[in-house]
Order: structure tokens, then C-alpha cells, then sequence
């Protein structure tokens, strides 16, 4: 008898040093994996990894702030950007759950002065699943330029949006809209009496001691803070200034990827919702593309070798300065969490690394952005030059066309007055990437900025045609075309 309790008490051991070992190897192919995207310029940021509930893997990568060499850490403070609404759609079943709002009414009932002929259509459930129509307003023209910077009142920012017209019937189809999410935020304050950031504390940062998070405030002095960083090319510089009044529910938080740890492993829990509250968060509520929409998160499905599809929950954001993503693996409570403070790079690509590393199967090795040469080359020596450059580059396997890459550089390009260089990056994308509808909606607006209607025209057609969703292009498609 004490023999075999020996045994297997030998076995517990040797299956806990097995497993220890295969988690040291993921976590020392996570870090060269990532040490590899950070010496080729595409990440500057925080990283953590668990592994059924267990955090394999955590550092910093580069700078939190460039000026005084002050390093990344596990517990450096990055605005999240749209991994905000999370949050908040959690806060909204909350309330829900409590019997205090209703999510299949109108949302004139907890807001009376929302103009009714669009108000009275358009229910909580339509903007938590961005099906309400309502235009997301970082897509307005001159949004940057004209109000980004100004502080609002949720009830002052909300007017600058609720008289616009509906771009489709609400609950007809997804339209990814932060205008929703900022509308949720609103609702929270009327529902509950309290502030969105007292109740976002309330709720959840403080029961589940999520420190480390919080509301931003530009004028606050905040503890490890990451400074935001923007790149043109291969020079970095500081991030544009975006008063923190405007992303509000939709996108005004911060945190650490410790904290976003704490926050991933309550959703197994009742700790802030009860069961059925809970699921209701994941349920795939509307199709977004290749995705679906739940409530506050994309559900998805993606290939994990000879065992078939592998459910995966996440979502991603950017703000001004930083880009983030969280992706969870509910069936292994698996967890990938990455804050970048150097403007928008290629998460998606290290993500799927990832997840490539924990579930044994290959992966991509990183290659070096195209994108951030060619701008330089454009820049300095024009379009042709340009395009010369890139008939050689693009033979060197060293280097990989990235998609988004491609398009930041047309868009800064185009933003520079250099139109002609814009709209030669953006024909690189569509030849690379002809099934992307973005890639032909920033042509299209190039050759528009050029004065090339009839190109314009036809760009904007082929993007609509490949991703029926591009309300903006239908929009933009039905003015030039009068």
C-alpha cells in the first residue's frame, strides 16, 4: 500500500516538473519571440502570458518614457483604448442584473432627452452589439482636428452626435460604433446616480484590487504611467494630445497587463456577475465580419492544428499613442495580453504567435516592416523612387509587407500633402492584399484627395464590394457619385 501511495505520489511529482518545464520552454520562445519584434521596431510595450490560469510569462519591452530612458515594466500603467468598453459592457449587465435598466427597451427611457425619432428605435442591447446605426463619431470628418482636443460633459459631447441621421435600421447589422459605447457610459451615470468612473471603481476595480487601473486623466500626476509615442517611419515621436473627456466609456482607461491578468481570471467567476449575466457577455450576438459581437468583446474561432477550431474571446484598441489587445482561450483558460505605447503595430501577427507557441503548432517567424522603410523613401525621394525601392525590397525575405503598416504610412503620407507617394502605397496594398476592402477604401480616398474622381469612384466600389460593412465608403461612394 505505501508503496503504490509512493508511486504515485512520484507521478504527481514527475507530471508538475514535466509541465513546469514545457511552461519555462513557451515562456523562453514568448520572450525570443518578442525581444525579435522589439529589435525590429514593432514593439515597445508589456506582455503577459498564462497558461491554464497561470501566468507563464511577464516583462517590459523598451521604453515607458523615451526622454529619461525609463524602461517598460509588468506593472507600467498603458491606456487601453477600446479594450475600455469591456468594462463598461460589463457594468451594463450589472445594472441589468440588479433590475435597474432594461437592455431590450428604448434607450429614451433612462435618457429623456435624447431626440426620439432615432432614440425611440434603438434599444441598450443595439449599442452593446454596435447594431444601433448611430455614426461612430472618430469617424467624423476633421474629428481630430476640431474636437479631439476640447474637454466635454458626457451630456455636452453626446449632442454632437444624437441629431445625425441613422446609417442603417437599428439591429439590422453590425457597425463597429464608439458612439454606442460612449452612449453606454452616459446611461451608467443616469441609472446609477454615480459618475461612470465612481461606478467603474465600485463595481469592479476595487473588488477585484485592481490597483494598477482606472479612468485617465491627462492632468493627474500617475505612477509608472507609459508616456504615448507615435512612429513616422522609423523616427518616434510624441503622441498627439486627446483630451480624455472624448473616448470616455468607449476608450478612456488604463491598466497593467497585472491587472488585466486579475480582470481575465474574475470572468470565470461570480465574483462581479451572476452566471447567467456572465454568459450572457460571450454569447455571439451578431456577425462582425470574420468574427461575432458580444458584448463588449469579438467571439471567434480559429484553427488549432489536428484538434480542430479553438474558441477565442478578445478584442483589441488604439489610441493616440498606444495599441492593445487581450485575447482569452476559454476551454484551457489560456490568456495573451499586450500594451504597446508606440502608436499602432502589428499585435494581431505577435498574438497569433502566441497562441501558436502555447497550442505546439508553427508560426510565422518576425520579419522586419517594409512599411517603415519605404516611408522614409517616399518622403525624401518621391513617389517613383519610392516604388523603385520597393520592386527590390520586396524579394528580401527579411522583410514582409504588414497590411496596417502600409496603410499608416499612405495615410501619413497623404496627411503630409505627399499624395501622389500616398496613393502608390496604398496600389502596393491592394496588390498585396487584394481581398481587403480597407485596402481599396484608402486608395479610393487617396486618388479623392488627388482630385481623381473616377479612380476614386472605382476603388471606393471594389471596398464596398468586398466588405459590404464600409458604411463610411457607401456614404463617401454616394456623395461623389451625385
Amino acid at each position: 500500500m505505501k508503496k503504490s501511495i509512493k508511486l504515485i505520489a512520484l507521478f504527481v511529482v514527475f507530471q508538475l516538473s514535466a509541465f513546469s518545464s514545457f511552461a519555462q520552454e513557451k515562456a523562453k520562445q514568448i520572450e525570443q519571440l518578442l525581444n525579435k519584434y522589439n529589435e525590429y521596431g514593432q514593439f515597445n510595450g508589456s506582455a503577459l502570458v498564462a497558461e491554464n490560469g497561470k501566468v507563464i510569462f511577464k516583462k517590459g519591452f523598451g521604453s515607458a518614457n523615451m526622454e529619461w530612458n525609463i524602461p517598460n515594466q509588468p506593472d507600467t500603467k498603458f491606456r487601453l483604448g477600446s479594450i475600455s468598453k469591456q468594462f463598461t459592457a460589463l457594468l451594463i449587465v450589472k445594472l441589468a442584473e440588479e433590475g435597474k435598466l432594461k437592455l431590450d427597451v428604448p434607450i429614451t427611457t433612462y435618457l429623456p432627452d435624447y431626440p426620439k425619432e432615432n432614440g425611440d428605435k434603438i434599444t441598450t442591447h443595439h449599442l452593446l452589439t454596435h447594431t444601433s446605426g448611430i455614426p461612430n463619431y472618430t469617424n467624423a470628418p476633421n474629428f481630430f482636428k476640431e474636437k479631439s482636443r476640447n474637454p466635454y460633459t458626457p451630456e455636452e459631447f453626446v449632442k454632437t452626435f444624437s441629431n445625425l441621421p441613422l446609417e442603417f435600421t437599428p439591429g439590422e447589422k453590425f457597425n463597429y460604433s464608439n458612439s454606442g459605447y460612449f452612449l453606454l457610459g452616459y446611461i451608467i451615470e443616469k441609472v446609477s446616480g454615480k459618475t461612470y468612473e465612481q461606478y467603474l471603481q465600485e463595481v469592479i476595480f476595487t473588488p477585484l484590487k485592481m490597483v494598477n487601473s482606472g479612468y485617465d486623466h491627462s492632468d493627474l500626476i500617475l505612477k509608472n504611467r507609459a508616456a504615448g509615442y507615435e512612429k513616422h517611419g522609423k523616427q518616434i515621436v510624441n503622441a498627439a494630445y486627446l483630451d480624455m473627456s472624448i473616448p470616455y466609456a468607449a476608450g478612456s482607461l488604463y491598466s497593467t497587463v497585472e491587472d488585466l491578468y486579475l480582470w481575465d481570471q474574475a470572468l470565470y467567476t461570480n465574483k462581479l456577475l451572476n452566471e447567467k449575466s456572465m454568459e450572457s457577455l460571450f454569447k455571439p450576438y451578431i456577425s462582425a465580419g470574420r468574427a461575432f459581437y458580444g458584448y463588449g468583446w469579438f467571439i471567434d474561432e480559429v484553427e488549432n492544428g489536428d484538434k480542430g477550431k479553438l474558441k477565442t474571446i478578445g478584442h483589441g484598441g488604439g489610441i493616440n499613442g498606444f495599441n492593445t489587445i487581450i485575447s482569452r482561450y476559454p476551454s484551457d483558460k489560456n490568456l495573451i495580453v499586450l500594451l504597446n505605447n508606440t502608436g499602432g503595430t502589428v499585435l494581431g501577427e505577435m498574438n497569433n504567435a502566441i497562441q501558436a507557441i502555447l497550442y505546439n503548432l508553427p508560426f510565422n517567424q518576425p520579419k522586419k516592416s517594409l512599411a517603415l522603410d519605404l516611408l522614409d523613401i517616399y518622403n525624401e525621394k518621391g513617389a517613383s523612387i519610392g516604388t523603385e525601392a520597393y520592386k527590390k525590397l520586396k524579394n528580401d525575405p527579411s522583410y514582409a509587407i504588414k497590411e496596417n503598416d502600409m496603410n499608416r504610412v499612405g495615410y501619413q503620407l497623404l496627411q503630409d500633402g505627399k499624395k501622389k507617394e500616398a496613393i502608390e502605397v496604398f496600389k502596393i496594398n491592394t496588390e498585396t492584399f487584394p481581398k481587403s476592402g480597407n485596402a481599396y477604401d484608402s486608395l479610393g480616398e487617396a486618388y479623392l484627395a488627388d482630385g481623381d474622381k473616377k479612380l476614386a469612384i472605382a476603388n471606393y466600389k471594389k471596398s464596398v464590394e468586398l466588405d459590404p460593412t464600409n458604411e463610411n465608403g457607401k456614404k463617401v461612394l454616394a456623395e461623389i457619385s451625385k
